[in-house]
This record gives structure tokens, C-alpha cells and sequence, in this order.
């Protein structure tokens, strides 16, 4: 009897190697997931353009979640039972759930004044600069830069664990979301990755009358949403070869994956599949 299993995945440090954005050591079990006919949706803090890149690179037709769960982009005709409240989009149908760019960044600058805080975040910064301070071609540099419902940034001055908290909850108060990513800082609305797995996976529930079995698979604490919506939650070393402690805590049987990133990635899909697919 045929599994109905979807695969979640965060891009950075998870199926892309931290330092050189390559997928290569998880190209078996890609291969496996595509054979099995397994949907791969990607969901990252990556742009709708940027994700775009990686669905091409790996053949990938399925729908993806942009920008730690500011919209979910379905392919057009992907679905037969559509599902209300979609925008049309390029070649796309979206469910938008994120808070617009410009409001974002109006309330970025705002706040982190009110602390004294200098910040600089994409919105800062000129294509080059992002090419040369995070390892991206200028197409990729490009493609980062057209944010939508998340801003990446970074604390110019440091600030201590108080003022952190002072920011982060002055944030909250005003409905939007700050936490660490693999790299930087990111101001969303109160999306995240989570929020937008659930609906994907309703919508493949309403799509096959049949329950789904999620795997979900990432490296840090803005993963941490997502790996609280699957079944099967899987944790992949960071490029440091420990674990995120943060979502450690949090998670209470996560799956550890035993390499790091890409590797990582490889051997925990072939083990959990192994493991659905033998369940009776």
C-alpha cells in the first residue's frame, strides 16, 4: 500500500552545505524521494526568485513556502481541489500569510532606534554587498534582495541578552516576529514555517482523501515551527558538527541526523523512509 508522504525542507545548512550552497552529498536520496514519487516542498527563509534557482537545479515541480512562512506558492494546475483565498501569480497560485516588506522594514528601523540599536538589513544593502558578505553569485545576490514578508538582518553594535529581549518583545507587541536564522536576524509577521506546512498539508490531505505522513527537515531555531508540524521531525547538524540547542529543547523525539548539513540530510530521509515504508 502506497505511503502518502510529503518532505519538508529548510535550504541552508540542511540540504545546502553552509559554506558551499551544494546538495551533491544528498543526491541518492533525492534520487530515491523522486522515484517514490514523494512531493519535496522547500521552505526557507529564501525568496519566491531564489527558491526558484533550487526548484530547477533539482528538478523539483512541487509547491514551496517562501521566506519562513510569509506565502505558499503552488504551482499552477498542481492541485485539482483548489483551495479559497488564493492570489495569482506568475505561473502561480499564492497563499499569502506574511506581513508586506515595506512595513516591515518602516518598523525594523523604528524600533531598534527606540534602543539605541544601528541595524542594517537587506533593504540596506546593494546587490554587491550581499554577494560578497554571504558567498552568493550576483544572480543569486539578485534574487535575495526581492524580499516580500521577511527581512534578514544583522545588530551593527552588539547588544547584550537584555536589550535583545527588550527588542524582540517590542516586536511582539506590535504583532511582528524576531529570531535568529542560521546567519542573521529576520523581522516577519506572525507567520512562520509552521503555520504554512500545516495548510500545505491540509491541502494534499483535501487533494488525496488520505491522511499525509510529514517529514520535516532542518538545522535552526527558525526551523524550530516546522519540526513542531511534522511527524517525523528531523534534526541536521549545523556546520560546527553539534546540534542546535535551542530546538533540542523544544522538540521532544526529534530524529538526529548523524552528518552535517547535506550529508545529514541524506542519511536521515533514507532511514525514515526505510522505517514509514516497513510500517504496516
Amino acid at each position: 500500500m502506497k505511503k502518502n508522504i510529503l518532505i519538508f525542507t529548510d535550504l541552508d545548512g540542511t540540504l545546502l552545505d553552509y559554506h558551499t550552497y551544494s546538495f551533491k552529498p544528498a543526491l541518492y536520496a533525492l534520487d530515491q524521494i523522486k522515484k517514490r514519487k514523494i512531493p519535496l516542498i522547500i521552505c526557507t527563509s529564501k525568496t519566491r526568485s531564489e527558491i526558484e534557482v533550487y526548484q530547477s537545479k533539482l528538478d523539483n515541480p512541487h509547491p514551496f513556502i517562501s521566506e519562513n512562512g510569509g506565502a505558499i506558492f503552488l504551482p499552477k494546475d498542481y492541485f485539482k481541489k483548489i483551495s479559497l483565498g488564493l492570489k495569482k501569480k506568475g505561473g502561480y497560485l499564492v497563499k499569502e500569510l506574511g506581513t508586506p516588506y515595506q512595513i516591515l522594514r518602516k518598523k525594523l528601523l523604528e524600533i531598534t532606534k527606540k534602543f539605541s540599536q544601528k541595524v542594517k538589513g537587506f533593504g540596506d544593502m546593494s546587490v554587491r554587498e550581499i554577494q560578497k558578505n554571504y558567498g552568493l553569485n550576483l544572480k543569486e545576490a539578485s534574487f535575495a534582495i526581492k524580499r516580500g514578508y521577511d527581512e534578514p538582518f544583522y545588530f551593527v553594535t552588539s547588544p547584550d541578552e537584555k536589550t535583545l529581549k527588550g527588542v524582540e518583545k517590542e516586536f511582539s507587541k506590535i504583532g511582528l516576529n524576531m529570531f535568529k536564522g542560521g546567519r542573521l536576524f529576520h523581522l516577519t509577521g506572525k507567520n512562520d514555517k509552521g503555520k504554512a506546512v500545516k495548510i500545505l498539508k491540509k491541502m494534499y490531505e483535501k487533494e488525496w482523501e488520505k491522511k499525509v505522513i510529514s517529514i520535516g527537515l532542518g538545522d535552526s531555531f527558525n526551523d524550530l515551527p516546522m519540526l513542531l508540524a511534522v511527524d517525523f521531525p528531523v534534526l541536521v547538524k549545523l556546520h560546527n558538527g553539534r546540534y542546535e540547542e535551542k530546538v533540542l529543547k523544544k522538540l521532544k523525539k526529534p530524529f538526529l541526523a548523524k552528518g552535517i548539513g547535506p550529508e545529514g540530510w541524506n542519511q536521515a530521509v533514507l532511514q525514515l523512509l526505510e522505517r514509514i515504508e516497513g510500517e504496516k
